[in-house]
C-alpha cells in the first residue's frame, strides 16, 4: 500500500501534472475577469464597429441570421485567457526548467531568521569564550 501511495505522490508531483493543475486553476479564475472585460468593453466596441446596437454584429442570408459578434467576442476572450496563462504560468516555469537543464542554480537564498539567530548566538559564544587579550576560559568568562 505504501508503494502505491508513493507512486501516486510521485505522479502528482511530476512537473507536467502540476503545471496542468496550475494552468486550469488560474485559467478558471481568470476567465471571469476576461468575460467581464469582453462583455463590458469588447462587445460594445464590436457593436460600434459593425454599426449595430446589439451584442456584436450580425448579417442575414436568405432569412437566416448569422450572429458573428458573439463569436468574435469569445475568440478574443480565449486569446486573452491563453495569453495570461502563458505569460503568468508557462513562461516562468519553462525558464526555471531551462536553467535547471543548463545546470544553473537560482541565486543564493537569503538565510532564514533562525539561521541568522543561530549564527549570532555562535558568535556571541565565541566572543565570551575568548575575552580580548585573554585566553579561552580565563577569568571573567561565563558559559551560556
Amino acid at each position: 500500500m505504501g508503494a502505491v501511495l508513493r507512486g501516486f505522490k510521485d505522479f502528482l508531483l511530476r512537473g507536467n501534472v502540476v503545471e496542468l493543475a496550475v494552468a486550469v486553476v488560474i485559467g478558471a479564475a481568470f476567465t471571469a475577469v476576461v468575460d467581464a472585460f469582453a462583455d463590458s468593453f469588447l462587445t460594445p466596441l464590436i457593436g460600434l464597429v459593425t454599426g449595430g446596437g446589439e451584442v456584436g454584429g450580425r448579417f442575414t442570408v436568405d432569412g437566416q441570421d448569422f450572429t458573428y459578434g458573439a463569436f468574435v467576442s469569445q475568440v478574443i476572450t480565449f486569446v486573452l485567457t491563453a495569453a495570461v496563462v502563458y505569460f503568468v504560468v508557462v513562461l516562468p516555469l519553462r525558464t526555471i526548467a531551462e536553467r535547471r537543464a543548463r545546470g544553473e542554480e537560482p541565486g543564493p537564498v537569503a538565510p532564514t531568521q533562525v539561521e541568522l539567530l543561530a549564527e549570532i548566538r555562535d558568535l556571541l559564544r565565541a566572543q565570551q569564550a575568548t575575552p580580548p587579550g585573554g585566553t579561552p576560559g580565563g577569568p571573567g568568562t561565563t558559559a551560556l
